[in-house]
């Protein structure tokens, strides 16, 4: 082993980070292939039926005019009208890791940022050529070598689990394309209704009216800038800790042939990934961030109840059925929300629900209108926990007024 290359006496290391090292911080080749097979379990995706997409095209026009006309938000950034698509898992994980790869590729960026960086060369000690020191710097090479193939794997993993679950692409309040179409996963939204003894016809409103609720606040060009400024900001605040790293690989023998595929199990576990990474830049961003989204989630909430309450026959059944879910998230998808800094409590989600319905009764529907009038009129953290300092702030009097 030399200074100069880690892997020298190694050359099926050396290869192999030449390969890894072409496909830039985050191998997509791996994160598409472990995303689709979790998604489908190995199967054929099967076609979306025709008679389906007639009545999610029906669907959708009632969504938007009933979101429209409870909100008086466009849902429809272009004016043209929203179109629902039903989309396969697969092509529910190739478009989610699609939208999704600039703060993957943060991501990778930031784990990587303290790595071989000049303020902290990597270089071993002289005075310890075969010692304690080297093999940290060999240690090092490894992870930095395999963090584009780890990472590819960890995202993956998390978007593939994340589409067994997914209604449509709003399960997570973060926004997606500006366009006007909206996925929908209808394998998920079926097998969901059949689980819980609901109408398929009346899930799938729900559902329809839930994802046209989300576009329609995230079309407003202030919160979407807003909430991608701070999620972009939380992904960037991730930092390495190589101690935590090298607690994991502590017991792998790097001369182990063996010891490859164990260290790609270790990288690919989000647990290891994520408990290695927390920040102050974090810390700073988090309280903004979470006011915003429990907000955002609970103003959905309301116009859910608004706009579903008529429309769904069922829609208390289907409502109390979703939220249940919502609770008994899986940890794949915890993965996915701490990495946007997303807090998705149950405490959380209430908080927000609190909020609205604290503004309305005191301001009324006119006084809720106004939360996404301006970004001046975002509310704070201490203001989510206190309607009242937020109607006073953007000077609403009790009346509405």
């Amino acid at each position: 082993m030399t200074g100069g290359d880690p892997f020298g006496g190694m050359p099926f290391f050396g290869d192999l980070a030449k390969m890894i090292g072409q496909q830039g911080p985050i191998s997509w080749d791996a994160a598409r292939q472990i995303a689709h097979n979790i998604a489908t379990e190995g199967q054929p995706d099967a076609n979306v039926d025709p008679l389906a997409r007639i009545q999610l095209e029906q669907l959708a026009r009632v969504a938007e005019l009933q979101v429209a006309n409870a909100t008086g938000l466009e849902p429809a950034p272009s004016g043209a009208g929203i179109t629902i698509v039903p989309v396969t898992r697969t092509q529910w994980v190739s478009t989610t890791l699609e939208d999704h790869r600039p703060r993957f590729e943060q991501l990778a960026r930031s784990l990587g940022s303290e790595s071989g960086s000049e303020e902290h060369p990597a270089v071993p000690d002289p005075g310890d050529p075969l010692g304690e020191d080297q093999t940290a710097v060999w240690m090092q090479q490894l992870m930095e070598m395999l963090q584009p193939m780890t990472l590819g794997m960890a995202a993956g993993s998390m978007v593939g689990h994340l589409s067994t679950r997914s209604f449509g692409q709003y399960d997570l309040p973060v926004p997606r394309s500006s366009g006007d179409e909206i996925m929908v996963q209808l394998s998920s939204i079926d097998a969901f209704a059949e689980e819980w003894s609901l109408g398929v016809d009346d899930v799938r409103l729900w559902v329809c009216i839930h994802e046209v609720a989300h576009h329609a606040v995230m079309a407003v060009p202030h919160v979407r800038a807003e909430l991608n400024r701070m999620i972009d900001a939380f992904v960037a605040g991730f930092r390495p800790d190589p101690m935590g790293f090298e607690r994991a690989l502590g017991e792998i023998d790097p001369s182990d042939p063996a010891g490859l595929a164990a260290v790609q199990n270790i990288f690919s576990d989000p647990e290891v990934l994520l408990g290695a990474a927390s920040s102050p830049a974090q810390d700073e961003v988090r309280p903004r961030l979470d006011s915003l989204v429990a907000a955002l989630v609970g103003w959905v909430d309301h116009v859910m109840d608004q706009v579903g309450g008529s429309l769904v026959g069922s829609y208390g059944q289907v409502t109390e059925a979703v939220r249940r879910r919502r609770v008994e998230i899986s940890q794949a998808d915890r993965f996915v929300e701490r990495i946007f800094g997303l807090n998705l409590t149950q405490a959380r989600c209430d908080l927000g629900e609190a909020f609205v319905e604290g503004v309305v009764e005191r301001a009324g529907e006119d006084g809720l209108s106004r939360l996404w009038a301006t970004p001046e009129n975002l509310p704070t953290p201490a203001e989510l926990d206190a309607p009242g300092l937020w109607l006073a702030r953007i000077d609403i009097d009790a009346d509405g007024t």
